[in-house]
């Protein structure tokens, strides 16, 4: 299973894109940091990280896409346009009818440092550990979306729990040209 974090912000938003494999192993396929300009407006800001968002789900073709639980701050302007860059994730994963699973930051770094109480640095450090790379991921926000991945590969039954849509609500033709569109994405580019 191929999965995109996403640790979304309007500034910096983490994309990490993660392989499960057998026996709980996982493998980094990509990572980076879709930015926007601080001083562009808002609706320019948020085109900025769907084209990125749609640039990564189109290149990767990831089976789920795991998106950080927005909790509550006290800077209502951070929490909105965290909220905002997490609608824009999902929306353009809907499109593609791609699950979409949201885990709490506790869950996340409970997952991947086995205390929900773990600090950034020790997030990074683990993340680097068990995708055996040769530095620590950074920024913060790359090394968030790569655990968001490997949190939902570990803990998926109750992060999507069912599928996008309910059974028999595509007809026999619609599924085939899902399971195509599916098998596509996976086709390597030449």
């Amino acid at each position: 299973m191929r999965v995109l974090g996403v640790d979304p912000g309007l500034t910096r938003c983490g994309l990490g894109v993660v392989d499960g494999l057998p026996g709980r192993r996982v493998r980094m396929v990509a990572v980076g940091v879709a930015q926007s300009p601080p001083a562009a407006d808002i609706d320019q800001r948020l085109l900025v990280i769907a084209a990125t968002i749609d640039e990564w789900l189109e290149e990767h073709a990831p089976d789920a896409l795991a998106v950080e639980r927005v909790f509550a701050q006290h800077n209502v302007s951070t929490v909105m346009g965290t909220a905002q860059v997490a609608g824009i994730a999902m929306l353009a994963a809907a499109r593609r009818r791609i699950p979409v699973a949201m885990h709490t930051p506790s869950e996340v770094k409970a997952a991947v440092t086995g205390s929900g109480r773990a600090d950034k640095p020790q997030v990074q450090s683990m993340v680097q550990r068990l995708l055996s790379l040769d530095e620590l991921p950074r920024p913060a926000d790359a090394a968030d979306a790569l655990a968001l991945a490997i949190c939902h590969l570990w803990r998926p039954a109750g992060a999507v729990g069912a599928p996008q849509r309910a059974p028999g609500s595509m007809t026999a033709a619609q599924r085939a040209w899902a399971a195509a569109e599916q098998a596509a994405r996976r086709v390597p580019s030449r």
